[in-house]
């Protein structure tokens, strides 16, 4: 069987971290020492997986993506594709394909595979929920890592072998709608799971011609699974697994991207995924890896961010109902204008007159500067950076996060708009600040989720 090899890779992290020792202060039990990285309101399983493939096709010569795989049990649709908004919002080519594999934890390594064998895009994104208290709430993470496949040649790590073996048995689980979900005593699924992981893994080192692996990576849905399994197989030089914790359909991606960040040439990485089942993949970084990273290590993504209130975190999964704005609410978005503004709404792809080079945002067919009529080219915009021309604090508008900050970007070439500003505290934001675009929910109405795009502050880049 011929695998392609990662070429790219890149994850993401929200930028909330709940404090788990204010959780037990507020229930009087739970919690535990460290914080929990937060999806913010506006953000899901798909604006998640939008900017973890960001970051993996930010260096274009890596390639094209002509398929997208995306895995998730967190889907913000349920019949509908949540793959295509990834690949309106990334501007692949029409002729691509996308589609979702979600529901189960397995779905990751699912969508690898697919991406593995066929080339493509590995998207993996979650937002994991837990009951107040729970050890899913302690234990998870919400994040997203995108894995572009393709040439071996141009490869950061090549696939030497892979094994799998499947078993039914009741570890963990959670009915269609249910917002939580449960699990089995643990005891019981380590019992079951050991002998599975020994089994692949084994197998996959055999297939590979090794006898052991430089960086070990277990993740599976069952902590004592993660703690025990890596002992079956001594690394030579680390073993982890999700530095964020237990991530659904994210976390085997999460952590195969944190063992990549600090795998040297020539090593190799065991990555074992145990989930109703167990999935071995050996991989061996190549030359590239020093020069062709992702930027931002997930390491260092892990450790920024902003405490978020428990209290906060709890309404913005819908588990503490609190007293809404009293403001009328947005209206559901209609589809006709989405599907014909596709490329604005989600690709935030402009126009740039032919004749005197002015820019529109939103595209316009007559030129606002020299009046020229359908001569115009299109203006990508997502990866341009602009700078704060003036903002607003509105503290009356309707948002599940108030106040809600605006701004009027100039972007660097040409263009002007006013965004809603993320993740932005109002004393953080100032005229001239430098600012980048990030995919997001500007809210959900009757069960539509109107996605657009939004200004967040760049963090120190120029």
């Amino acid at each position: 069987m011929t695998y392609r090899g990662i070429v790219s890779y890149g994850t993401y992290l929200p930028r909330h971290r709940v404090q788990r020792a204010e959780i037990a202060g507020t229930l009087g039990a739970g919690g535990g020492r460290g914080l929990r990285v937060a999806a913010s309101f506006d953000e899901d399983s798909t604006t998640m997986g939008v900017e973890a493939a960001r970051r993996a096709l930010r260096d274009t010569s890596a390639g094209q993506a002509d398929a997208l795989y995306f895995a998730t049990t967190s889907p913000a649709y349920a019949d509908k594709t949540n793959a295509t908004a990834i690949h309106a919002a990334l501007g692949l080519p029409r002729e691509g394909f996308a589609a979702d594999l979600a529901g189960s934890a397995r779905s990751g390594m699912a969508a690898l595979r697919a991406a593995a064998l066929g080339g493509g895009l590995a998207v993996l994104a979650d937002v994991r929920t837990g009951l107040p208290g729970s050890a899913d709430e302690r234990d998870g993470g919400d994040g997203a890592a995108a894995f572009l496949f393709g040439d071996p040649a141009h490869a950061v790590a090549e696939i030497l072998a892979e094994s799998s073996v499947t078993a039914e048995f009741l570890d963990r689980w959670r009915t269609p709608g249910a917002r939580t979900g449960a699990q089995w005593e643990e005891r019981f699924g380590l019992d079951v799971y050991l002998p599975l992981v020994e089994e692949a893994g084994r197998r996959a080192l055999k297939d590979a011609g090794l006898d052991g692996a430089d960086h070990v990576v277990v993740t599976s849905p069952n902590s004592a699974v993660r703690k025990r399994a890596g002992r079956l197989f001594p690394a030579g030089l680390a073993s982890g697994g999700s530095p964020v914790g237990h991530a659904g359909a994210a976390d085997a991606g999460l952590g195969l991207a944190d063992a990549l960040d600090r795998a040297a040439p020539g090593q190799t990485v065991l990555l074992l995924s145990a989930a109703d089942g167990c999935d071995a993949v050996v991989l061996r970084a190549t030359e590239r890896i020093t020069c062709a990273r992702q930027a931002e290590p997930l390491a260092a993504q892990s450790a920024g961010g902003r405490d978020v209130p428990y209290a906060t975190y709890l309404t913005w999964r819908g588990l503490l109902d609190r007293e809404p704005p009293r403001r009328p609410e947005p209206e559901r978005p209609a589809a006709p204008p989405a599907a014909r503004a596709e490329r604005w709404k989600y690709g935030f792809t402009g126009s740039r007159c032919t004749r005197c080079g002015f820019v529109h945002l939103p595209p316009a067919r007559v030129c606002r500067e020299c009046g020229a009529v359908d001569e115009k080219a299109d203006r990508p915009m997502t990866g341009i950076l602009g700078t704060v021309a003036t903002y607003t604090v509105d503290r009356l508008a309707f948002s599940p996060s108030p106040p809600l900050v605006e701004a009027v970007v100039d972007f660097d070439g040409g263009g002007r708009y006013t965004l809603e500003v993320a993740d932005a505290a109002p004393d953080e934001l100032a005229v001239g600040s430098r600012v980048e675009l990030v995919f997001r929910r500007l809210h959900t109405a009757d069960g539509v989720h109107n996605y657009f795009w939004k200004a967040r502050l760049t963090a120190g880049r120029p």
